[in-house]
């Protein structure tokens, strides 16, 4: 009977040691997946910023913070298409009024 409850009692003790261990391990796991996802999280937001990034490389990681130029930024006549825009036509319930009357009047009668 005692050798019995020696053995119960080792069992749960050893029992008691593999759920601490268990418990430990899975903190450390859940320790480093946090400290990994703040690593992630900054180097995220660093990487966002070209400003604040400190593995740049290239051209620019010369500490060079210009911003690249289209290649039409400087030119004088931009926007421009080939032909001048066309008014929208508007519908007026008046043939006295509307825009097919205003054209007939203006190339005609004048």
């Amino acid at each position: 009977d005692d050798d019995d409850d020696d053995e119960t009692e080792e069992l749960m003790r050893e029992l008691e040691r593999i759920k601490k261990e268990r418990a430990q391990e899975a903190a450390r796991k859940e320790r480093e997946e946090a400290e990994m996802a703040a690593k992630e999280k900054d180097s995220a937001i660093l990487q966002g910023n070209p400003l604040l990034d400190p593995t740049r490389t290239g051209a620019n990681a010369s500490g060079n913070f210009q911003v690249k130029r289209r290649w039409d930024d400087d030119v004088v006549f931009k926007n421009q298409s080939r032909e001048p825009k066309k008014e929208a036509r508007r519908f007026i319930n008046d043939t006295v009024r509307n825009d097919f009357h205003r054209k007939f009047l203006s190339r005609y009668i004048k």
